[in-house]
């Protein structure tokens, strides 16, 4: 009897061995293996399903919040009563797609695990209290308003920013999308919706403004012209270029003219404020050369990721390889002969030793003007402007200001910080006063305002498309008359019918117009 006891106990022990061994397994050595399988969902429903904090504006409008859900696995679900007005900034989460824009980026922090929220002090130990965090945007919901009203049913995007700290002020594309169709808790439905927004051929969950490069047209001339003054000795009243209505590269390629064959030239004022291509093309392939192009554009942030606060954001380009050195020249171009004597004349010859001569000079002039293969994303353009209007410095930009506590306490605030150097305080200074004259004198004119000092600068990126179509462009600065900038901003109206330099103008800048209005008025 006592043996048969003994047995039984030594089998007990061995089965409780056996459990012990296989519940630590389960719940340590594969834990992450059934975590991850496709059939368990309870991590989803945990994620999905529980409260987290709202996301606001910076005036205090609200764009997310967590909504009870009565019955059921879920105790809670996104709602966002903006409706498509944040939709590519504070995205959505979403059970079936999982969370996209501020939801995924500040994910830990709407739903307090981070550790600084859920340990203020010892007692939190102890205590059961709301640790989920609110986002705080730096984005205004009246300009926010304000850009989608001037936009209006026309696909492009706008961005303005504030040029000291890099704070986003309002980021918009057209067309956008409810997020509420993508929260809900009918599985079908969501999936449906989402399938639609995907097959869209205008592709409205893309948030172009910093997720989309375009061509940048002739707003890129104000990087050549920036690196004109810093790098080849070239002031706002001179060297003076001959008028010109085409330009003829060198060693070869095909030729590029102005805008319906016009003629333009003059010093680089001139030439910015009439958006001359045959000058800019010159001023990048025979003073600037490719290297300090190339140096330029990056210090203005193109060929580098932007250190934003917002997930998936896309980098600009500026093609730098222009092909194998050929040649060094005293000088590119002598006085054009007299046509009837056939003699040389006393024109000018305009030196630039400094700059030989590459097989692929004649896209170094094409990228110069914003053509060929240049590429940027609204945001990128809106900094361009930015850095010339904050003295040459581009800050880093950022769409969130701060995470606050349930109780309205900071735990985290986001400071300032710069993030290149684009331009010369002095170069900046030079271009300052000619986009001003650009939007008082120029193409840019739409976007003046009495009584605020408004700078601009047009583009039009032809598609080559037939009929002719066109992306407008503006990008500009504005602020208070003896004081600094306080807004810069970047527009671009998608495939305009046509091909014209007023484009931009005509289109873009009454938009950024009605922008800087909202901010400044």
């Amino acid at each position: 009897m006592t043996a048969r006891i003994g047995r039984l106990g030594i089998a007990f022990i061995l089965m409780y061995a056996v459990l012990f061994v296989q519940l630590n397994r389960v719940q340590f050595v594969d834990a992450e293996e059934y975590r991850e399988h496709v059939g368990n969902i309870r991590p989803q429903l945990r994620e999905f399903g529980q409260e987290r904090g709202d996301i606001v504006t910076a005036d205090g409008v609200v764009a997310a919040f967590s909504i009870p859900v009565e019955g059921g696995e879920i105790d809670f679900r996104r709602s966002y009563p903006t409706g498509d007005r944040y939709a590519h900034i504070v995205g959505f989460q979403s059970f079936n797609q999982g969370a996209f824009g501020l939801e995924r980026e500040y994910n830990t922090e709407l739903a307090g695990q981070e550790l600084d929220q859920q340990f203020e002090s010892i007692r939190d130990i102890f205590v059961d209290r709301d640790t989920t965090g609110t986002v705080v945007m730096t984005l205004r919901d009246d300009m926010q308003k304000a850009a989608a009203e001037a936009l209006g049913e026309r696909k492009g995007s706008v961005v303005a920013l504030d040029p000291r700290t890099g704070e986003i002020i309002a980021m918009w594309t057209y067309p956008s999308f409810d997020p509420n169709v993508l929260s809900g808790l009918d599985g079908e439905a969501v999936n449906a919706a989402y399938s639609a927004l995907l097959a869209d051929p205008d592709d409205p969950l893309l948030a172009k403004a910093y997720r989309e490069v375009f061509f940048p047209g002739s707003t890129f001339k104000l990087v050549t012209a920036a690196a004109a003054i810093d790098t080849a000795d070239i002031g706002l009243l001179g060297p003076v270029w001959p008028d010109s209505s085409l330009y003829e590269p060198i060693p070869a390629g095909a030729d590029l003219r102005n805008f319906g064959g016009s003629t333009c030239g003059g010093n680089l004022l001139e030439a910015l404020r009439v958006s001359c291509n045959t000058t800019f093309a010159e001023i990048g392939a025979e003073w600037v050369g490719p290297e300090l192009m190339s140096r330029t554009a990056e210090n203005f942030g193109f060929n580098s990721p932007v250190p934003i606060d917002l997930p998936n954001a896309t980098q600009s380009n500026f093609p730098t390889d222009y092909g194998a050195y050929l040649a060094d020249v005293d000088h590119y171009r002598a006085p054009e002969p007299d046509p009837d004597t056939d003699e040389p004349t006393d024109g000018p010859i305009l030196p630039n030793g400094d700059t030989p001569v590459h097989e692929n000079t004649a896209i170094l002039a094409q990228t110069s003007i914003g053509q060929n293969d240049v590429k940027a994303t609204p945001l990128q353009m809106a900094m361009v402007a930015a850095a010339i209007a904050n003295d040459g410095i581009i800050m880093a930009p950022y769409a969130v200001a701060e995470v606050r506590s349930a109780d309205g306490d900071a735990y985290e605030r986001y400071e300032p910080s710069a993030w290149r150097v684009a331009t010369s305080p002095f170069a900046a200074e030079l271009l300052q006063e000619a986009m001003i004259n650009v939007a008082e004198n120029g193409t840019a004119r739409n976007m003046a305002i009495d009584g605020l000092v408004v700078g601009g600068k047009t583009g039009t990126a032809q598609l080559g498309t037939d009929p002719p179509n066109s992306h407008a462009w503006v990008v500009g600065f504005a602020g208070q008359a003896g004081g600094p900038a306080e807004i810069a901003v970047a527009v671009i109206v998608e495939a305009q019918p046509g091909a014209s330099e007023q484009t931009g103008g005509a289109v873009a800048a009454p938009i950024a117009r009605a922008v800087i209005e909202a901010a400044l008025s």
